[in-house]
């Protein structure tokens, strides 16, 4: 565990600006409005009765710096966690403590990825790497009426950059450490005047190996990658009254799966000890953790505004995927007595594959606006097939097939009773049906078939104070669909199912502008309960995957966003939030780690098993702060000098079901910098970035059915950037 040795400067800057008199304040400097999509339209963030957090396109650039893939917005977003024991695909996301701490490839999560409109379902597709975006969207607590059944957490949504019929478009090229090249693009225009416009974007990043394996002696082994990734869209308008955007995107991964680091944690405490070495693991299995995956998709959207006024908006997509990740899992070498580090009671390395992912999405959307009312109805149809094949080594592979088809209805209409209060009510019936198919021949497993259905609904009121400030208060309930999981069959196990889980949702909160447009701050207070929640018991002695349906569980807390621009020089921001979790099952038993070194904090029963009643749910952060300095000041030549500071810690998070000394962590906190010189015109920078500067070593996750094995977050990369307008 590392602890922060130095002090949250951005944030006590940020809080210490109340003593500064808004008179210094430049007139120059009033925030522009932010513009979201929560609800499927542009409206301004303090419009919008949902808790919402965004990024900008320069926090997106100071965060990805180094390459960082999709996970790297942990900690970035007020109630928002992300990590993955996948490497650079399978990202978990939780928001607000709800998420799944499960590592199977067609494991699902209730938090939902939305890019370009278009669901992200698989864990996979989730993980597409981030560029030339508009806008990064965080919608907290449940989202089904407009977005679906797996909402009940929120939703990441991502909107990219679309063509327009001015030329524009970008280079941005960075060197750092660890050999790390990362070249990304942009050009977009008119190719008919008025009548086709398209839009090209590319990201290339390659990061040498440099993690040595001690047992085989090879030096730079593993921990490089290398990825590309595109996106090519045209944008057809033939008449004012009707646009056609295509999209097609790809992407090719060739790196290292997560690096296991066997016995590094304890025992006795949540610290890593000399075992640990960041530069280098010790590996008899797995080939130095190979990781490939191919990716392709695409979309057509069609919007027509007919003369009645109303929208008809159809948007169909397809994605594809396949790929395999290869890992040492024991995270060491060897087993018994000569196993390094000890204990490794026996070897463990598996290789997943995805042989065939297919999702097809269909949506058909109908809305309307006057001058006191929006509305939107439409309907949503799914179809996915997965095929996963299973290499545990010591036995025949196996391989199955998940099947899953939705389709739903739904509606909000949002009214202007005054010119102080609006209402928005919004309700979607949704149809699910799962069916797993197993394929082993020295074990046969019957055919699993779950399905259910449901209604998700939400009403929400906002009341306009003042032109500065509005309140707003909404309940939700939302639904997460029965899930399967197939993990055990490649262990000889049986499919494990969970019903669905409901959750109740309320949040209020303020969304406000004031000292003349300085500063801008949300707060948001919350609660909600679940009703049969689904968790996944994950290790122990046993080495399981289960799904479980929890009694009850139960959130609440508190998020903050804010912004200060200080003068024309200066500008702060500040994200926090308080999270409480907790599992509410007397009866609900797991469990514990089966390394037989970690230190359970649990009640036992007499069959070893942990009883996890009143536990924080896992992966969980109790508090998130994330701030930023920035500095800029103007020179003569019409260029300026600009500095950036960020720092995002995590409070305290347990990894499992049960608690235990080991497998968990607090404190956790990285600084990031960038320092560069740029045109005032935007035609060029060149900045000098840092990442972790400070090379924080911190546990982000853990294996336990073996030993004490956990993986870390990213090492510091220090490097130069130079971007060019075209």
């Amino acid at each position: 565990m590392n602890r922060p040795l130095l002090p949250l400067a951005s944030a006590v800057a940020l809080l210490s600006l109340s003593a500064v008199p808004t008179h210094a304040v430049a007139a120059s400097m009033i925030q522009e409005e932010v513009v979201v999509t929560a609800q499927r339209r542009e409206q301004d963030i303090r419009d919008v009765p949902i808790s919402v957090s965004t990024l900008s396109g320069d926090d997106l650039s100071n965060i990805l710096a180094a390459g960082e893939d999709i996970g790297a917005l942990a900690v970035r977003i007020p109630s928002f966690y992300s990590e993955s024991s996948n490497g650079r695909v399978g990202p978990r996301f939780y928001i607000r403590g709800l998420g799944n701490t499960d590592f199977d490839l067609a494991a699902s999560q209730p938090v939902l990825v939305v890019v370009d409109e278009v669901v992200q379902e698989n864990v996979i597709l989730k993980s597409f790497p981030l560029f030339d975006l508009q806008r990064v969207e965080v919608l907290k607590g449940p989202q089904g009426s407009l977005f679906g059944r797996n909402t009940p957490a929120g939703i990441v949504k991502f909107d990219t950059v679309k063509p327009t019929f001015e030329n524009d478009g970008y280079v941005s090229a960075s060197y750092g450490e660890l050999d790390t090249k990362i070249l990304e693009g942009a050009f977009g225009g008119a190719l008919v005047d008025d009548v086709l416009a398209g839009r090209f974007s590319l990201l290339y990043q390659d990061r040498e190996d440099w993690i040595d394996n001690g047992f085989t002696g090879q030096s730079d082994a593993l921990g490089g990658f290398e990825e590309l990734a595109w996106r090519g869209q045209l944008l057809w308008t033939p008449a004012d009254s009707l646009s056609v955007l295509t999209n097609l995107h790809g992407r090719n991964l060739d790196g290292t799966a997560q690096p296991f680091r066997a016995n590094a944690v304890g025992p006795g405490g949540d610290f890593l000890n000399g075992n640990f070495d960041r530069d280098t693991v010790f590996f008899d299995e797995g080939a130095n953790n190979p990781q490939k995956y191919r990716s392709l998709g695409g979309s057509v959207r069609v919007d027509w505004e007919q003369e009645s006024g109303i929208t008809l908006t159809s948007i169909t997509a397809y994605e594809t995927t396949d790929g395999t990740s290869f890992g040492d899992v024991d995270g060491g070498s060897g087993a018994g007595p000569g196993a390094f580090p000890p204990p490794i009671p026996f070897p463990s390395a598996t290789q997943d594959s995805i042989d065939e992912l297919d999702q097809l999405t269909q949506e058909f959307r109908w809305s309307g606006e006057g001058d006191a009312m929006s509305w939107q109805a439409g309907v949503f149809l799914f179809d996915s097939t997965l095929t996963i094949t299973t290499d545990p080594f010591f036995v025949d592979p196996s391989t199955v097939t998940h099947r899953n088809q939705s389709w739903a209805v739904f509606g909000q209409v949002s009214y202007d009773l005054s010119d102080r209060l609006n209402l928005t009510a919004g309700a979607r019936f949704t149809e699910d049906e799962k069916v797993l198919t197993a394929d082993r021949s020295n074990f046969p497993v019957a055919d699993v078939r779950v399905d259910d259905s449901d209604i998700s609904w939400d009403l929400a009121a906002l009341y306009r104070v003042s032109d500065e400030l509005n309140l707003f208060a909404r309940i939700a309930r939302g639904f997460r669909a029965p899930t399967i999981q197939a993990r055990d069959v490649a262990f000889f196990g049986a499919p494990t199912t969970a019903g669905s889980e409901i959750i109740t949702s309320y949040e209020a909160g303020a969304k406000a502008t004031v000292f003349d447009n300085r500063l801008r701050f949300n707060w948001t207070a919350f609660y909600y309960e679940i009703e049969d929640q689904q968790l996944s018991a994950i290790g122990g002695a046993g080495n399981l995957i289960q799904l479980v349906n929890a009694r009850k569980g139960i959130g609440s807390g508190f998020e903050l966003d804010a912004e200060w621009y200080l003068n024309e020089n200066y500008f702060f921001t500040l994200g926090y939030s308080l999270n409480d979790t907790e599992i509410d099952d007397p009866n609900l038993r797991v469990a514990p780690c089966g390394s037989g070194i970690c230190t359970v904090q649990d009640v036992v029963d007499a069959s070893g098993n942990a009883l996890v009643n009143g536990n924080a749910f896992p992966h969980a952060p109790d508090t998130i702060v994330y701030a930023t300095a920035n500095y800029n000041r103007v020179l003569g030549d019409g260029g300026e000098i600009f500095a950036t500071a960020d720092y995002a810690r995590q409070g305290e998070t347990q990894f499992f079901l049960y608690e235990s000394a080991e497998f968990r962590s607090d404190g956790n906190f990285e600084l990031g910098l960038r320092l560069g010189y740029r045109r005032t015109d935007g035609s060029w920078q060149a900045s000098l970035f840092g990442r972790n500067i400070t090379d924080e070593e911190n546990m982000k996750g853990g294996i336990d059915f073996n030993n004490n094995t956990v993986y870390v977050n990213e090492p510091r990369v220090w490097g130069l950037n130079v971007r060019v307008g075209l």
